[in-house]
């Protein structure tokens, strides 16, 4: 527990909610006073399909929950700064469809993956990635800016945290920030998580936490895994603004038994 002398800061926590599971999310989040992070039109079938529909369904869904919304943009086959133009055209409509779509449910944070090629570990290769991207989030935080959202970059196989930092820092626009995986970061990097936070501080806005086995990207609870969340969410909460967290786990029983790691306003 925090010493009564500080400043107790609640955590500001949302429930990640699939096509599957939203109800139960919805159910959670308005009994804990919580936020929702919406999965669905992160999946192409349902941009390519029945999207507007979807929307009618969540808005009427939404109404009752006032904790913060958020939404995962796409990310199946994704190549922001691609070399292909025709790729590259693609990501870009792909995502900003995604920010129209949060823009209509009043969501004010999008996540989009950053989708670097690790296996590709030349200088000239991330030199040249950071340059289109750049170019690319550049564009797209203006389109976001008109649609007053804020995109969040996520970290996926990215094996140090300047590959997005330092393109967040060359853009240097309000509407382009951060969002930390703590799960990849443990994963799929050997920086230490502090450096990840030092790196991307400047940038954090949100944050997805979630645990698991070391050898796998498995959306566990917080107390099923390797990582010792009573230590990563003090040093999420130490930061000069802490961001908001996403439970992103598969099922909402997990989120549930993680909730009494977080400090959350007493229900009532």
């Amino acid at each position: 527990m925090r010493n009564k002398a500080e400043t107790i800061l609640t955590d500001r926590v949302l429930l990640s909610a699939g096509l599957e599971n939203i109800q139960a999310c919805v159910s959670l989040a308005l009994e804990r006073h919580l936020g929702i992070e919406l999965m669905a039109f992160a999946y192409p079938q349902v941009l390519d399909d029945h999207w507007q529909r979807v929307i009618e369904d969540y808005r009427a869904l939404l109404a009752p929950v006032r904790g913060p919304l958020a939404m995962h943009g796409p990310f199946f086959d994704m190549a922001p700064g691609s070399v292909d133009r025709r790729i590259n055209q693609l990501t870009a409509e792909r995502y900003r469809h995604a920010l129209q779509i949060a823009a209509d449910l009043h969501v004010r944070i999008v996540v989009f993956h950053a989708n670097f090629l690790v296996s590709i570990r030349t200088e000239d290769y991330r030199r040249s990635w950071q340059d289109r991207n750049v170019d690319f989030w550049g564009e797209l935080a203006e389109f976001a800016q008109q649609h007053d959202v804020t995109i969040a970059v996520e970290n996926m196989w990215e094996f140090d945290p300047y590959i997005i930092g330092d393109v967040l820092r060359r853009v240097d626009h309000p509407r382009l920030r951060a969002c930390i995986d703590v799960g990849h970061a443990h994963l799929f990097s050997k920086t230490p998580f502090t450096e990840w936070l030092s790196a991307l501080t400047p940038y954090l806005v949100h944050a997805h936490i979630n645990n698991n086995p070391g050898d796998n990207d498995f959306h566990q609870g917080l107390h099923d895994g390797v990582m010792d969340y009573s230590v990563l969410l003090p040093q999420l909460r130490a930061l000069p603004h802490p961001p908001s967290l996403t439970l992103e786990m598969d099922r909402v029983s997990d989120m549930a038994a993680s909730l009494d790691l977080l400090e959350l306003d007493p229900p009532g």
